[in-house]
């Protein structure tokens, strides 16, 4: 799934609901101007039972952040609740946890998100 002019804006919220693929190693959630340029990169990884967020400067992806906290299984339905601050990006996991990750880019306001590997998306809203 890709999806241009999104306009996500610094204080809004994007909800995403899907479904976990039964037998994906991952899935990612990306936030940016293009894909080659993406403020947030949102990568539950279940083959090493780790969140990486990251962000990618014209194709260059840059330093990983790790949170050991997946509370994603493989094939349950979820709601990912992601809101754009000034300063960062503030991820609701399911089960209420969050995760933080820094706006390195300082954008106002993001235009493109992907949602790529083993998740189906069955819903979104701004």
């Amino acid at each position: 799934l890709e999806i241009f002019n999104l306009g996500l804006k610094s204080g809004h919220s994007l909800k995403i609901k899907g479904k976990i693929s039964n037998d994906t190693d991952s899935f990612s959630i990306n936030l940016g101007c293009r894909s080659s340029d993406l403020a947030f990169h949102f990568n539950p990884r279940f083959n090493e039972s780790v969140i990486v967020c990251n962000s990618k400067c014209s194709n260059a992806w840059q330093a990983e952040h790790r949170d050991d906290h997946l509370c994603f299984s493989r094939g349950s339905s979820v709601k990912i609740v992601i809101e754009m601050l000034e300063d960062k990006f503030q991820v609701k996991l399911p089960d209420g946890h969050e995760v933080e990750f820094p706006n390195r880019h300082c954008y106002s306001k993001i235009d493109y998100m992907s949602v790529k590997g083993g998740f189906k998306v069955t819903s979104f809203k701004l």
